[in-house]
């Protein structure tokens, strides 16, 4: 039983970084395409859209594996132990954060998923720039978005910590030091790309 378990922790600590890590990079990415105005970006998703095998990359690569590590990662908040009152230290700390943009990460995706990718497929919206134009010109709605990406982007950098420790990638206090450092850059990077895309569509 416990071999299970670890099993499937490592596998859940993998999908958070190949593919869904992945994905979220270039998810990014494209969107800030905007940043050079709608054309740009407009080229950009339609460019995603127009992937061969799209939808069998959408289902295989992304929904599937993000659906086990929700599942997962929700069962691994209600039965994790939070010790931070009582051992406040970094590491205890980002424990209890990864369990917290969990929650709020699966919250945004979902309605993420919603307004954008279930109303173009029920042929409601079109993926252009004005669609999340229309969806951001909202203020809750946009404080909203910012709070999702910086979850979202917290969530994964932090995450790929765990990851290089579960798999025994950084097994040394020094070499995990070091990627506390490695990862700390990468949160940056990504959040910086991600809100300076929202912000190009308001």
């Amino acid at each position: 039983m416990e071999n299970k378990q670890f099993f499937y922790r490592r596998l859940h600590s993998l999908l958070g970084v190949v593919p869904i890590g992945i994905f979220l990079i270039q998810h990014l990415i494209v969107n800030h395409f905007a940043v050079y105005g709608p054309e740009s970006f407009n080229k950009a998703a339609h460019f995603m859209e127009s992937l061969p095998f799209r939808y069998a990359l959408e289902i295989f690569v992304i929904f599937l594996p993000i659906l086990f590590h929700a599942v997962l990662g929700v069962y691994i908040v209600l039965v994790a132990k939070n010790n931070v009152k009582r051992y406040g230290f970094f590491r205890n700390w980002m424990f209890f954060l990864q369990r917290i943009t969990g929650i709020i990460t699966l919250i945004f995706i979902v309605w993420h998923v919603w307004e954008t990718r279930v109303q173009i497929g029920l042929g409601t919206q079109e993926l252009d720039y004005s669609l999340m134009e229309n969806i951001l010109s909202n203020p809750v709605m946009f404080g909203f978005y910012v709070l999702g990406i910086v979850s979202t982007t917290f969530h994964f950098a932090n995450g790929l910590w765990s990851f290089l420790v579960s798999w025994g990638i950084t097994a040394t206090p020094r070499s995990q030091r070091i990627a506390t450092y490695a990862t700390l850059i990468v949160f940056v990077a990504i959040t910086y790309i991600g809100l300076r895309a929202l912000f190009a569509f308001v």
